[in-house]
């Protein structure tokens, strides 16, 4: 008897429709065979569809089963097979009928229950695109599915309950998407961090406009209490960024059971041992790496200089165009990698170079070589590079005034607001939310300089022998800095502060 449940693959964050065909014929020696390039996750499915129907007070037939994972020619690397076999299986040994435009996902147990599986969220919207009504999946990766509206969604806690509604002896109430909320508190806030009001600045420029930023200075200047501050100055997450980061979580398998939208912006800050795999995204079925996984967000990389030569190479691409593309021998996937880069270093490998109060011990081989594991075009790449100084201790005493006092992050915030909400007016027709996205076409339709900017940027550029990709990254910055103020038109001023953050003095 031939049986075909629908359900799905992915490439990436594409969705590919799988047929789960399923022929079961009585005659010959009893066998269970998975074809349709399964990979090793797959093939399991084997035992643990058998074990679970037979603990579902269900015997398994001992007859030839055959299943085909159509199309065969795409790898298939989830565990979310097991319940379209299982389903395509008992319907044929039990004889119920598979509801029309129905959609079947989800890993099984052993004893027959189902397991919260990764992708639900990519499930969903696969479904309504393609015109399913139900979707059938576990209880635990409902919510997620539940996100999207016009499909119903059947929450299952095992095979039992399953079997029991397809013979309409219990109803099964579809899920109700429940918010589940955010914290809205940061590890960080602006105003504990003492002194650094250039820092402060570029940071908020950093965020108003989405810009990568480098900061150097020596240890417990406070680079990584900036750089930790930072999300607490973004504004909160889109719709359709939320939408974008939660389908990126789904299937990188980071979203826990019960799970909902991501409202707040992702922060990653891998170690420097990462490997550039890891880091770009990659693997025999290709990952989403830690690029991906901070998009809309921050990607902090801290001690910048330690980190293997190769993977900071790797950035060179995502950085520049806003999404990785990882081909392997299988077929290539495309994930997006859109976040703000916050890296940081020391000076030397001691840290104190240029210190106001402890000396360098370090030769000046010894600096250089330190410099040059970060390559000229990976910091041509940052749009602001800040020097963060050592703090005098006199700010660092309690008599020096209080924390709530200073300019905290949610002042910050409310600026950063005002300038991305002129970019979302400014880009409404465009595919690009921040400056930081625009492309040499768009920063030629979008800034407009004065005659006194344009004649800056120009001397500027022939004195520090600026590239070309540093000329637009300036007025990029420059963009910010008007749209912070609420300028129409860029300055000599904002021209002013930008070069000040892309000529260095110590690179």
């Amino acid at each position: 008897m031939f049986i075909k449940v629908s359900s799905m693959a992915n490439a990436g964050l594409q969705p590919i429709e799988v047929d789960v065909e399923v022929n079961i014929i009585k005659k010959g020696f009893p066998v269970f065979e998975i074809v349709g390039l399964p990979a090793k996750a797959v093939s399991e499915s084997k035992e643990r569809v058998r074990a679970a129907i037979n603990n579902s007070k269900i015997n398994f037939p001992m007859t030839r089963i055959i299943v085909n994972l159509a199309p065969a020619d795409i790898p298939k690397d989830s565990s979310c097979y097991d319940l379209p076999i299982a389903i395509g299986i008992l319907s044929s040994i039990l004889k119920f009928k598979i509801p029309p435009k129905s959609i079947f996902f989800g890993e099984l147990s052993l004893d027959g229950s189902l397991r919260h599986t990764k992708g639900a969220l990519l499930l969903a919207l696969f479904a309504k695109e393609k015109g399913f009504e139900n979707i059938f999946l576990p209880s635990q990766s409902a919510n997620e599915a539940a996100v999207v509206k016009g499909v119903n969604i059947f929450p299952i806690e095992d095979i039992e309950q399953l079997v029991s509604f397809l013979f309409k002896k219990e109803k099964i109430k579809t899920a109700e998407y429940k918010k589940r909320e955010e914290s809205s508190s940061y590890e960080f806030d602006m105003c504990e961090v003492v002194g650094q009001e250039s820092a402060k600045r570029a940071m908020e420029i950093a965020a108003a406009g989405g810009h990568n930023i480098f900061m150097i200075g020596g240890p417990g200047s406070g680079k990584t209490m900036l750089s930790r501050a930072l999300p607490g100055i973004l504004p909160r997450l889109t719709e359709e960024e939320s939408l974008e980061v939660t389908k990126i979580y789904s299937i990188a398998g980071n979203m826990p059971p019960g799970g909902s939208l991501i409202l707040n912006r992702p922060f990653r800050a891998p170690h420097h041992n990462i490997s550039s795999v890891s880091l770009i995204g990659g693997g025999t079925v290709p990952r989403p790496g830690e690029i991906t996984l901070s998009h809309r967000g921050v990607l902090f990389l801290d001690e910048l200089n330690e980190f293997q030569r190769s993977a900071l190479e790797a950035l060179r691409q995502p950085l520049e165009d806003g999404y990785v593309s990882i081909s392997r021998s299988k077929g290539s996937v495309v994930y997006p990698s859109n976040s703000i880069l916050v890296a940081s270093a020391n000076p030397c490998p001691c840290g104190y170079l240029n210190h106001s109060k402890k000396r360098c011990s370090c030769t000046q081989r010894e600096v250089e070589k330190y410099r040059k594991r970060v390559s000229g075009p990976i910091l041509d790449r940052v749009d602001i590079h800040i020097e963060v100084p050592d703090v005098e201790t006199k700010k660092l005493s309690f008599s020096s005034g209080k924390s709530s006092d200073k300019e905290g992050s949610s002042e910050i915030r409310r600026r950063v607001e005002r300038a991305r909400e002129m970019q979302e007016r400014r880009f409404r027709r465009e595919r690009i939310l921040t400056n930081g996205e625009m492309k040499n076409r768009d920063i030629k339709r979008y800034s407009l300089l004065q005659k006194e900017a344009e004649e800056l940027l120009t001397l500027a550029s022939s004195r520090y022998s600026l590239s070309a990709r540093a000329y637009f990254k300036v007025i990029k910055v420059a963009r910010t800095v008007a749209d912070i103020e609420e300028k129409r038109e860029i300055e000599k001023s904002h021209i002013a502060e930008a070069l000040q953050y892309k000529i260095s003095k110590d690179r």
